[in-house]
């Protein structure tokens, strides 16, 4: 019986613990296929050499060194184009430069522009590499993408900065898009790295050297005027008068718009009329409640005196799309109105949601663009830019179209962001090659940004947008600035050059001191 009553106590114990193992070894299966799930989907956050979707988010972000388009349809072909181009130059004898755009933008008018201007810089890589008469070095263009709203910026900038110390030799960044905070804060972190960067459609103030003396952006370049040099272009093509007219502005604002206000401000101190705020969503390409607030603006603008008939609109394009189709439902109709903007409203030229039909009913919208195709073709100033400089960027566009350059996709020159990014990319070249010392084919990183103070006189880029002539801060001197109208028909229409200081450069083309 002491057997039995032995065994039965055994047994008693034996099957809790049988248990209790069973469960520790099912808890650690279990543990490890966790484990095992959470390393998988680690790996799969990898879009593509470079590229990765950050800890909590599903956006592809970072730099494309292979043939990426960031699932964008309409950057395929100028990708592929790029990436042929890439593949066939000798490792060591290229520098690298980086196209900074927000490449995974779900807006088709931010996508739109982002395809031209990637094709404008493509083109003049590839007139870099085959057409250098024997200068050194080659030109590797990738795509670097600090996410669409730019708030990703610090993975993209720390990849970057890697790629200046590797075998990529990372020379200068170009691009940046939009005058964002953002944009704004990745500029100084890359300038402070010692990266040269180069503007392409930044305007704002903030977001250049030599304000108050200082500059907080060593080795940036841009190729844009600054939003004041496009409001005096504007004023001196106008003749803007205070008593006339009424500023429409963004509150709180962002880097563009607030300069932009300022600027407009500063051209109508005295109006008899208070300037209207409109307060748009924090990410200003959503559409929000704004169609109310300019449905109410339209018609306190109808209450105004009839002397009254310009208006100053400083806002994004989104914004600045719904105050036109508000205009277009407005209840005085039968009065006569000019919008005056900054170059954001070149992204309507080809939006879709625009009622065209406004600009039917005595409303004209005119802003400065940063360039446009009829610039240098119809009547252009002696001085300032060419025909001939403009017809160069056209006959490499024509070829394009077809091997051995393209294809690179359809292309569109009206909005004036291929023209912008084709002058982008040929500033960083410039840069670059100055920076070359003798007996050496690739520059030291640090020696690329001191070339923008020579950018002038006879070392000046003739661009496809007229002449770049840095001053000391980096900044164009007097450049030209296109005035163009949005059409009915769709498009725009050149009107005329205007310049910052009322007149185009002397053929010397030196600012001065």
């Amino acid at each position: 019986m002491a057997r039995v009553g032995s065994w039965l106590r055994e047994s008693v114990w034996e099957i809790p613990l049988r248990r209790y193992l069973a469960l520790l070894v099912a808890a650690a299966l279990v543990t490890g296929a966790v484990f095992g799930v959470r390393a998988l989907t680690h790996e799969d956050r990898s879009c593509a050499p470079g590229v990765s979707r950050p800890e909590g988010s599903d956006e592809c972000v970072g730099v494309a060194t292979g043939p990426y388009d960031f699932g964008q349809p309409a950057l395929r072909n100028v990708v592929q184009a790029i990436w042929r181009e890439n593949s066939g130059l000798k490792s060591g004898s290229y520098v690298t430069v980086a196209m900074m755009l927000p490449y995974t933008s779900t807006s088709a008018t931010s996508v739109n522009d982002i395809q031209h201007q990637l094709q404008g810089a493509y083109l003049a890589q590839y007139q870099a590499n085959h057409d250098a008469n024997g200068q050194t070095p080659q030109i590797r263009l990738v795509l670097a993408n600090p996410g669409t709203s730019g708030d990703r910026w610090q993975d993209t900038v720390d990849r970057l900065t890697a790629m200046t110390k590797s075998a990529d030799q990372l020379r200068a960044v170009a691009g940046i898009g939009q005058s964002t905070d953002s944009n704004k804060a990745a500029v100084a972190r890359l300038t402070q790295r010692g990266i040269p960067v180069i503007g392409s459609s930044i305007t704002a103030d903030d977001l250049a050297n030599g304000q108050n003396g200082k500059d907080p952006y060593p080795g940036l370049a841009r190729v844009a005027p600054t939003n004041t040099d496009e409001a005096h272009a504007l004023a001196s093509f106008a003749k803007v008068s205070a008593g006339r007219a009424l500023l429409v502005y963004d509150k709180p604002g962002d880097p563009y718009t607030q300069t932009l206000e300022n600027s407009f401000q500063a051209l109508i101190k005295g109006s008899p009329y208070g300037a209207q705020p409109f307060t748009p969503p924090a990410d200003r390409s959503q559409e929000g409640t704004t169609p109310n607030t300019f449905r109410q603006i339209t018609t306190l603008l109808c209450g105004t005196s009839r002397q009254t008939d310009t208006i100053l609109f400083a806002g994004r394009h989104t914004q600045l799309r719904q105050f036109i189709n508000a205009l277009g439902q407005r209840g005085c109709m039968d009065r006569q109105f000019t919008v005056l903007t900054g170059d954001e409203a070149s992204y309507l030229t080809h939006d879709k949601a625009l009622d065209r039909d406004a600009l039917r009913h005595s409303l004209s919208v005119r802003y400065t663009s940063l360039a446009h195709p009829d610039a240098w073709v119809k009547d252009p100033p002696a001085t300032g830019g060419s025909t001939a400089d403009f017809t160069t960027l056209h006959t490499l566009l024509t070829s394009a179209t077809r091997a051995p350059v393209g294809p690179i996709g359809p292309a569109a020159l009206d909005d004036g962001q291929l023209i912008i990014g084709y002058d982008t990319l040929r500033l960083a070249v410039h840069g670059i090659r100055e920076a070359v010392p003798d007996g050496r084919s690739v520059p030291a990183l640090a020696d690329v940004g001191l070339q923008w103070p020579q950018v002038k006189g006879p070392l000046r880029v003739d661009g496809a947008s007229g002449w770049i002539c840095l001053d000391v801060h980096g900044n164009p001197y007097d450049k030209a600035v296109p005035i163009v109208e949005l059409t009915p028909q769709g498009g725009s229409r050149f009107v005329r050059i205007a310049w910052p200081e009322g007149k185009p450069p002397a053929k010397e083309c030196l600012p001065p001191a």
